[in-house]
């Protein structure tokens, strides 16, 4: 089945567009209700909690989505603006039948989505996506008025969240001594990164803290590390941590204001757990740097591409029995910590590497040299299909000619938003630069 709303990472569009309208998203909720609520608690229904970020339309999905729950016969639980992972999380704790995100992620704010974690934490696999999608073919009734859902308030989300998060850290570690500057991008984790790494012992200069509703990741946050790197410098600090909009990725930024993406932080957590025990394998994606494979195989660490997208690069660590993967992006997995990417607890995970080792992060990071990336985004029209258009073809055959063994390229569509994403990898930056742009000039033609 080809799944018509559902994307890499839930369903997400622009809001007042379908899918994200407020009708649509009722009768998303209803049809979810119906999927993903099997089990019954003790109360006699099934128990959803639903988070969202801090962008203004949120209200409003909240407000359909708990309609459609409620027409199900299914109960809602409100979290307010909690970050992605800290939904995953509490759905698990409380032994909840899902768990719901109203989010858009690193989108701009006039976008929204909604994503799932089914009551082990984990994101739906795509079998019960396809179901969901399936569903919403199927009419909208509302149950009898006695088995209607009800809503109330989860008033203690955010400590919950916040302790669950120091307890990823080592006990015998505290962070004292450390100036980090922590940019929430103006999103959900604005009331919690601050504090978690404060009650941790650092000094915390948090910025991109203050949400108005239209504000979150507008030059601010992991896709927008100027304003870290520029208050790093600023203050003097020993390094900043860069959250998206839904804090579950994560770039962080040395003293000097260079930044490090996600497979340069993967590198410095598998070379602190290769410290005191072996790691069997490693998973990244088909985005991922050559250069951290080559140096993690030179390690005897096998490593493995998913497809792009944290779900495909988790749906392999199972399969495997590996704990450890990621994308450059800085959606970072420990399976042994969490069920899903989050950009706090990686944090915490890199910070730890940091302090067992007594390195900086950039001397931490020194011996991976990453390969030149050429990466560019080529708007196209919705539905445009990139392997059907043969110039795109023959010129990417033509590049990995030319390249040979010593790089890649890599053309895919964006899941969530109307792009064609073509990257070229190369020994040289010069190279990879002029192949890419001859591809996505073929693209836009």
């Amino acid at each position: 089945m080809t799944r018509k709303y559902f994307g890499t990472d839930g369903v997400r569009g622009r809001v007042g567009v379908l899918p994200i309208t407020p009708d649509f998203v009722m009768r998303l909720g209803y049809a979810a209700g119906k999927v993903l609520a099997q089990e019954e608690t003790s109360s006699g229904k099934p128990v959803v909690l639903i988070g969202k970020d801090t962008r203004i339309s949120g209200y409003m999905l909240e407000a359909a989505l708990e309609a459609g729950f409620a027409a199900a016969g299914v109960d809602v639980m409100l979290a307010g603006p909690m970050p992605t992972p800290a939904i995953a999380y509490l759905t698990r704790a409380l032994r909840l039948s899902a768990g719901v995100v109203i989010s858009a992620s690193h989108n701009p704010y006039g976008d929204n989505g909604i994503k799932f974690f089914s009551a082990s934490g984990n994101k739906l696999p795509d079998s019960v996506e396809e179901a969901i999608e399936a569903s919403l073919d199927s009419p909208m009734e509302c149950v009898s008025s006695e088995k209607l859902g009800k809503a109330k308030r989860l008033f203690d989300a955010q400590g919950r969240y916040i302790e669950f998060c120091k307890s990823t850290f080592p006990n015998e570690l505290d962070l004292r001594g450390l100036r980090i500057v922590v940019d929430c991008a103006h999103g959900a984790a604005y009331h919690i990164a601050p504090d978690v790494f404060h009650e941790l012992g650092a000094e915390v200069i948090a910025i991109g803290n203050q949400p108005n509703g239209t504000n979150i990741n507008d030059g601010f946050g992991a896709t927008a590390p100027g304003a870290l790197s520029a208050a790093v410098k600023e203050h003097r600090a020993d390094l900043g941590i860069a959250l998206d909009g839904d804090a579950d990725r994560l770039l962080m930024v040395d003293s000097s204001g260079r930044p490090y993406n996600g497979d340069e932080l993967l590198y410095v957590m598998v070379m602190d757990r290769m410290a005191t025990a072996p790691v069997e394998g490693v998973v990244g994606t088909l985005m991922t740097n050559m250069a951290l494979e080559v140096a993690l195989r030179e390690m005897g660490v096998s490593f493995a591409r998913a497809k792009v997208g944290d779900r495909y690069v988790l749906e392999v660590l199972q399969e495997r029995g590996w704990l450890i993967g990621g994308e450059g992006s800085g959606h970072l997995l420990f399976l042994d910590k969490h069920t899903t990417g989050d950009g706090i607890v990686s944090a915490l995970q890199v910070l730890s590497a940091l302090k067992r080792s007594g390195k900086t992060l950039q001397e931490a990071i020194a011996p991976l040299q990453l390969f030149p990336q050429s990466l560019i985004n080529v708007k196209v029209t919705p539905g445009f299909d990139w392997q059907k258009n043969d110039a795109v073809g023959e010129e990417k055959r033509i590049a990995e000619s030319e390249l040979g063994d010593s790089g890649r390229v890599l053309i895919r569509a964006s899941g969530t938003e109307p792009l064609v994403r073509v990257m070229v990898e190369a020994r040289n930056a010069d190279l990879a630069q002029t192949m890419a742009r001859r591809i996505a000039d073929k693209i836009a033609a």
